[in-house]
C-alpha cells in the first residue's frame, strides 16, 4: 500500500491561492493513479482533480471538476514522489477537507475521470478554508 500524507492547506482570504502536496512513501513505479477528492461537513465526498501518469507521453491526461477548472492545476513530481494541486482565486465554497488518493490504473479510463471508490490509498486530509 501507498502511505500518502497531504500538506499545504491552511485559511485564505477569498481570490488567494494556496497549494496542496502530496506525499507518497511506499511509492511504486505502477502507482499511476492520483486523485484529489474535498468533502466538507454535512455534504458528499467530490472529485476535485485527477492525473494519470502511466506510460510514456509527453502529456498526462488530468481531469478538473467544473467548479475547479481555470483555478486548479493537479501535476507531479515522480522525483520527488509528490503530487500537487495549485489552487488560485479561491472561492469560499472551495471550504473543505482535501484528501489525496492514489492508485494503479490499467489504463487512463480507468483512472479519468477519478472516482473515489477505484481508490485504496488514501491521506488523512488537510483543511482548506476560504474566507469571504
Amino acid at each position: 500500500r501507498v502511505h500518502l500524507v497531504e500538506s499545504g492547506g491552511g485559511s485564505v482570504q477569498a481570490g488567494g491561492s494556496l497549494r496542496l502536496s502530496c506525499a507518497a512513501s511506499d511509492y511504486t513505479s505502477s502507482t499511476n493513479c492520483w486523485g484529489w477528492f474535498r468533502q466538507a461537513p454535512g455534504k458528499e465526498r467530490e472529485e476535485v482533480a485527477g492525473i494519470y501518469t502511466g506510460g510514456n507521453r509527453p502529456s498526462y491526461p488530468t481531469f478538473y471538476a467544473d467548479s475547479v477548472k481555470g483555478r486548479f492545476t493537479i501535476s507531479q513530481d515522480s522525483a520527488n514522489n509528490r503530487v500537487y494541486l495549485e489552487m488560485s482565486s479561491l472561492k469560499p465554497e472551495d471550504t473543505s477537507m482535501y484528501y489525496c488518493a492514489a492508485e494503479q490504473a490499467r489504463a487512463s479510463w480507468y483512472c479519468i475521470p477519478p472516482v473515489a471508490s477505484t481508490f485504496r490509498n488514501w491521506g488523512v486530509g488537510t483543511q482548506v478554508t476560504v474566507s469571504s
